[in-house]
């Protein structure tokens, strides 16, 4: 059986695994329904009129009154200064099936799970056989990933577009804008401070498509200029930061939140760590941050360099990887914290003077617990992205796992799209050695050279956006709001 008959049975038995394991055995209901996390129940109307005492009840139930010739319903109030204390109940499965968005959480959770294992394995087989002609099917599985990821994010923003009233979409277009200036002024910036590689990976693709199609017969200066390649990739980012503004809004608060409720340093320092996490990833790329000082650190007049370039670039995968690792690993904290946000709500009621309706006071506290599973998805998507941006990287861009070994050509890529199979026809192998011949020459106009190039550029993009609007939402929840 060659590599493509294992890589399809590997991908036939995660597709059976997603339609018949996962309903029952889901890390995604695990993460949030594992017995760690616990919901505040909203109270009853007669817990509150009990509560508040009848004589200090505006009307029994609904008052109706004439006003002006019409009927106006008047909803029970209580003081706002109410002895109020929400009871709480683990979160369990029952719970979390009615939440909004849970479906969607679900799958993208799951299906990240099986694209991981369906990735380590084919991993691990090409390890053992190192084959030189077969397509990665894992490459398949990371791209649907990173589409779901996408996907749920512009169907999230896509609702705060919807709102009205607030400012929601001003912020998510403010941001957009933003995010495209700075896109093109990061593009402008020389290799010598930023090492993705994306003018020689855009230079050599250039090259291969010209040459592709001067052999088809076709004459062509190239298929895109340098300008519009640079021009539509800052469109695209911008987009990407409108889709991560409220995902790093909302990491901001519930990491000052989960600071706040944590009394442990070792667990303090943690979520400090996963804070800066972004950050720490940007740095990786900033050349004479890391990369010069680790391969040419300067230690006198000698030069000793500590790794070489394959090394480094293997430790850089490894270290975005243990980071997501991290992330993952403190999701429970986060979510806790944002569950707490309805008691904090409760206790800032109580601070201020007036009534409230019981409606009010119910939804206020029922609307946390509702938009659970979408807090859930704005904290899993992005963690989803960077981490199979990574692997792509890897593979695409011909990185090495190991720490001491050369890695592989980048000049062309290493694996061809089809293998040579055998044709008892004539006609059929003409025809397939046809379309050998044009798959191999995309893969040798989209080499290695620019995965390296645009993956490293993306994920760099990735972090730089979400460290951006963290350090924004911790000013703005810190700060603007207390003022």
């Amino acid at each position: 059986m060659g590599v493509i008959g294992v890589q399809l049975v590997v991908t036939m038995v995660m597709a059976s695994v997603l339609q018949k394991v996962i309903p029952h055995y889901s890390l995604a209901r695990w993460l949030l329904c594992n017995g760690s996390l616990y919901w505040y129940q909203h109270p009853t109307e007669d817990e509150l009129r009990t509560l508040a005492g009848k004589q200090q009840l505006k009307g029994k139930g609904k008052k109706d009154r004439k006003y002006n010739g019409h009927i106006e319903n008047k909803p029970l109030t209580i003081p706002k200064d109410i002895d109020l204390h929400l009871e709480t109940k683990s979160v369990t499965e029952v719970d979390a099936l009615a939440l909004h968005y849970f479906p969607e959480y679900q799958w993208l959770v799951d299906f990240t799970v099986a694209a991981t294992v369906v990735y380590l394995i084919t991993e691990a087989y090409y390890s053992l056989m190192v084959p030189s002609q077969e397509m990665n099917i894992s490459i398949v599985w990371c791209m649907l990933v990173l589409a779901f990821a996408i996907k749920v994010l512009f169907s999230l923003t896509t609702h705060y577009f919807k709102v009205q009233d607030g400012g929601e979409r001003s912020l998510c277009v403010t941001f957009g804008f933003f995010f495209f200036v700075k896109a093109m002024a990061i593009l402008i910036v020389t290799e010598n401070y930023l090492e993705f590689g994306l003018e020689t990976g855009f230079a050599n693709f250039s090259e291969s498509a010209v040459q592709f199609l001067e052999n088809q017969g076709l004459e062509t200066k190239g298929p895109v200029s340098q300008l519009t390649f640079k021009f539509l990739l800052a469109v695209l980012c911008s987009f990407i930061g409108a889709f991560l503004t409220f995902p790093g809004l909302r990491l901001a608060q519930m990491h000052l939140d989960a600071l706040n409720q944590t009394t442990e340093k070792l667990t303090q320092f943690l979520l400090h760590i996963n804070f800066l996490a972004p950050l720490l990833m940007v740095l990786l790329w900033v050349k004479p941050i890391t990369k010069d000082y680790i391969l040419n650190p300067p230690l006198g007049k000698e030069s000793v360099p500590l790794m070489t370039e394959d090394s480094f670039n293997s430790l850089r995968l490894w270290i975005i990887i243990l980071l997501c690792a991290l992330r993952l690993a403190l999701m429970r904290h986060h979510m806790q914290a944002y569950l707490n946000l309805a008691q904090k709500c409760v206790d800032q009621m109580k601070k201020e003077a007036g009534r409230i309706s019981t409606v009010e006071l119910q939804k206020m506290v029922a609307r946390v617990f509702y938009y659970l599973c979408v807090i859930a998805l704005q904290y899993m998507a992005p963690l989803v992205m960077l981490l199979h941006l990574t692997l792509l990287l890897k593979t695409l861009g011909n990185h090495t796992w190991g720490f001491y070994e050369d890695s592989l050509d980048v000049g062309h890529g290493s694996h061809s799209l089809v293998s040579e199979l055998p044709c008892p026809d004539e006609k059929t192998k003409a025809t397939v050695s046809q379309i050998t011949m044009a798959l191999g020459g995309l893969k040798n106009i989209f080499t290695p050279l620019l995965f390296r190039g645009l993956l490293s550029f993306l994920t760099w993009w990735i972090a730089a956006c979400l460290f951006s609007i963290n350090l924004f939402g911790l000013f703005y929840h810190q700060y603007l709001i207390v003022a």
